[in-house]
């Protein structure tokens, strides 16, 4: 036997080739359809293969497929056009800059830190929505020129790849992430070597130093940062700590979050990123706020106190979930070493971290929560829909104690898409001809939309059919190369699977128990009447993975691939393995129908359904998260009319009869109504009024600059405000709630008395007269309001209003005379309660002094 020496080949890029490279290594092609054809011409197999990764398909092409690509004067023309396109993009003026003007350059720059990203499928460091959504924020923070930068980490594994048995139970895989093959580079200090940072974690007995490199993903104009623990100076155990999304025990997660938020924030420091705003993409990265007050403190000399306040000025918490297991929180026990570790520099002891996370500060020994870190640490949060924004609400109102949940300052922003990224090429081009070229650029703009309406349905229903068989192609090909050995996957059945001419409901998300992605198989037998008409056949397509750790939602999985083999069913469900970013897009663009089926008010938000109202399916869902602010009735079908159940049982079997009679009346004869030309016209009118309305409130662009207009730019103000005159602003407010809290005891409302009777003739306002001690502080120093409403059961009142009060009087000792107005518009029962809360100009919200005194 010979000895076996290895080597590797590569193809040498023609020079006629050579902006390939560059164009690769800038994200900004996964959202430009031109630039990504411009690689599958190479070799569209190959594309395939190395996951649309085109830095993988330049290593691995043929060396006479690029040397005749280098002659091919079309191909290179396609390839300057692309060059100059990116160029432009990279370089045009930004709604940001045309927006704030000069007054950009001094803002400062607003740092977004995720546990996940989600650009594109070649780039595996997500999960699912969450990532997306964030793939998704950097993009239009690229196209719409914000000062931005992304943190996350680099996972070595990433998220794990599914391949399901012949029972259809889900096995998880966790190939490695070479580096070097992915569209990233090294993150360098000036003389080529790797940039560095650490962060400290216990260990038994003390303390060790963990380091953290980066890798740099060029996302348009926005660079996202990836850190990387998985490298020779640490141990072997504090290598693993990047290696997998979601993976290991509650130990391994609160490392990856102290690496996340504190190494991120060194990070940026190190690379002289100066930074005003932090944007914690939920709580998972709430460690950053306590390193930006470290650094605060190590500056400027400033009390733990002092520069909390700073650093909150720039802090911004968005919450992506009400399910409790969505937000994070670690026992005492298991917490309690290393927010020791973090309070040390800030000379704080781990209880007394411990008690800014602590829902109830004063219970000792209860868990650490990273949303009410973020909470407590930040000046503004919100929710991800209308809908979420009220639970959220409802969640933490415990936090604001004494305030009515619909005061609490959580706001909402609901999601939406990347509309260039989520718009199928070739639809993208129809509505390029009858929109205008520059429709992307006016991609919030409703009248723009409108001409959705003029497309000649011809066009549409063609586009849609080309689309469909795109889908089916791509899900037969996906099935041939899965790992699955059985009847449904032999090679002979499956060419057989799917229709392109049948109607064809999609579901594919991540598959947790409360998303019900087995509703529809409750009555298997009216689901096989439903499926198996022969002149009115439906087919469903699902996809989506659980937690490797959640085995509800594994058995969910397991159940409709047993449904797939049924002999009721074969052929017309199937459930595509491991879901990814490239999936999702053939599933969006290809369904009829986009179905959607959580527990109300358990989906937050989602957006799946954006992306494929954006293509032109139709949304069947339940009125829960953002479906609540899309849905008209005319532009897709709901499921009941928003009940939400106590007993989740009952809930489940009424919504479930509620779709069978939605798909049976409703759905199935409206896609088969086909006039003579074969057209099923009222289904493209209701296609197009789904993008028309779906399209211009739903996307990332409107969203983005909701965060602008409503959180960053009021946080790069005050930030700025609180830092200038050495923390000055800072001091003087931190000073003025010393004072104010010192003084709360001896706050009371003394007395209330009305004006006139208490029944009242509509349109005459009702006034109210009180007396308040305010002991040693002043009017000046507080608000005295009324809050009225209608008068509801329990003694609490409906849609409570806020009325100011004002000082008329000193009464001496401490005592003030307070009068004010009650508006009186509507008729009925009413009621009102008075209540004092300090009030300072400098405050980034009404309650954020967190004291209030009622009567």
């Amino acid at each position: 036997m010979f000895t076996v020496h290895r080597y590797q080949t590569f193809p040498t890029v023609p020079e006629a080739l050579a902006p390939l490279t560059a164009i690769a290594r800038n994200l900004w092609w996964t959202w430009n359809p031109r630039a990504r054809h411009l690689f599958a011409r190479i070799d569209a197999e190959l594309y395939d293969r190395v996951a649309h990764n085109p830095l993988a398909l330049l290593k691995r092409a043929s060396q006479r497929r690029l040397d005749e690509l280098a002659k091919d004067e079309s191909y290179l023309r396609a390839l300057a056009e692309i060059e100059r396109c990116q160029s432009d993009y990279l370089h045009r003026p930004s709604w940001f800059e045309e927006k704030y003007g000069k007054e950009s350059e001094s803002l400062g720059r607003i740092a977004y830190f995720s546990m996940e990203f989600g650009i594109h499928e070649c780039l595996p460091v997500y999960s699912g929505g969450l990532g997306v959504l964030a793939g998704d924020h950097l993009k239009s923070a690229s196209d719409l020129g914000l000062p931005l930068v992304g943190v996350g980490l680099a996972f070595s594994q990433g998220y794990f790849r599914q391949s399901l048995d012949i029972e259809g139970w889900q096995n998880e895989r966790y190939p490695p992430n070479d580096w070097h093959d992915l569209p990233v580079f090294p993150v360098n200090d000036a003389d080529g070597k790797r940039i560095e940072v650490a962060v400290t974690l216990p260990r038994a007995g003390g303390r060790r130093e963990v380091k953290i490199q980066a890798w740099r993903a060029d996302v348009g104009r926005v660079p996202l940062y990836l850190l990387d623990a998985d490298f020779e100076a640490n141990a072997p155990e504090d290598r693993a700590l990047t290696n997998t999304l979601y993976g290991g025990d509650r130990a391994h997660r609160i490392c990856q979050e102290i690496l996340l938020g504190v190494g991120g924030v060194r990070l940026l420091e190190a690379l002289g990123v100066l930074v005003s705003v932090c944007h914690m993409n939920e709580g998972h990265s709430a460690f950053l706020a306590l390193e930006r007050v470290r650094q605060i403190m190590t500056a400027h000399g400033a009390s733990f106190v002092v520069a909390t306040e700073v650093a909150s000025a720039g802090n911004v918490f968005t919450t992506h979930t009400p399910v409790p297991a969505g937000n994070d929180a670690f026992a005492h026990d298991l917490a309690k070493p290393y927010l020791e570790v973090l309070g040390e520099p800030l000379g704080m002891s781990g209880e007394q971290i411990a008690r800014i996370g602590r829902v109830e500060p004063e219970r000792e020994g209860t868990e650490f929560s990273m949303p009410v870190l973020a909470i407590r640490m930040a000046d503004r949060y919100n929710g991800v829909s209308m809908l979420h924004g009220r639970e959220a609400r409802a969640m933490w109102n415990v936090l604001w104690p004494g305030l009515a949940v619909d005061e609490v300052p959580i706001g909402a922003i609901t999601n939406g898409v990347h509309v260039p990224t989520w718009l199928d090429g070739e639809l993208s081009e129809l509505y390029a001809r009858h929109l205008g070229d520059d429709f992307l650029e006016r991609s919030t703009d409703p009248a723009t939309w409108a001409k959705i309406m003029a497309i000649p349905d011809e066009e549409l229903w063609s586009a849609h059919a080309r689309r469909k068989e795109r889908m089916v192609a791509a899900i037969r090909a996906r099935l041939r190369s899965g790992d699955r050995k059985g009847p449904a996957e032999d090679p002979s059945r499956i060419d057989r699977l799917l229709d392109p001419n049948a109607l064809t409901i999609g579901f594919a998300r991540r598959f947790a128990t409360y998303k019900r992605g087995t509703l529809l198989l409750r009555d298997p037998e009216r689901l096989r009447r439903i499926l198996s008409q022969s002149q009115r056949p439906v087919q469903l397509v699902f996809s989506g993975k659980a937690h490797p750790q959640d085995w509800g939602g594994k058995e969910l999985i397991r159940e409709i691939v047993r449904a797939s083999t049924n002999d009721a069913f074969r052929g017309r469900v199937v459930f595509v393995e491991d879901y990814d970013m490239g999936v999702a897009r053939a599933l969006v663009a290809g369904v009829d129908v986009w179905l959607n089926t959580p527990r109300r008010p358990l989906e937050a938000s989602g957006t799946s359904g954006m992306k494929a109202g954006l293509n032109g399916a139709l949304n069947a869902s339940i009125l829960d998260g953002w479906w609540v602010e899309g849905y008209s009735g005319d532009n897709g079908f709901a499921i009941g009319r928003g009940e939400e159940y106590a007993d989740a049982g009952q809930g489940d079997n009424v919504e479930a009869q509620a779709l069978y009679r939605l798909l049976e009346e409703d759905i199935v004869p409206l896609y088969y109504e086909r006039d003579a030309q074969g057209l099923p016209r009222a289904w493209l009118a209701r296609m197009k009024r789904s993008i028309a309305s779906i399209a211009p409130a739903f996307n990332t662009t409107r969203m983005v600059r909701e965060y602008v207009e409503t959180y960053y730019a009021p946080g790069l103000r005050r930030h700025r405000q609180m830092v200038e005159g050495d923390l000055s602003a800072a001091r003087s407010l931190c000073d003025w709630k010393a004072r104010v809290r010192e003084a709360w005891g001896a706050v009371r409302v003394e007395s209330v008395s009305q004006k006139g009777p208490t029944r009242v003739p509509s349109g005459q306002p009702l006034g109210v007269v009180c007396e308040v001690s305010l002991g040693t502080l002043s009017p000046a120093d507080v608000a005295v309001e009324l809050y009225y409403g209608r008068a509801a059961v329990g003694g609490t009142l409906e849609r409570g209003a806020t009325a100011p009060m004002r000082s008329v009087a000193d009464l001496g000792g401490g005592k003030h005379r307070f009068e004010g107005e009650i508006p009186t518009d509507e008729s009925g029962d009413h009621a009102f309660g008075v209540r004092v809360i300090p009030h300072h100009a400098a405050l980034p919200n009404r309650f954020a002094a967190q004291l209030v005194r009622w009567h």
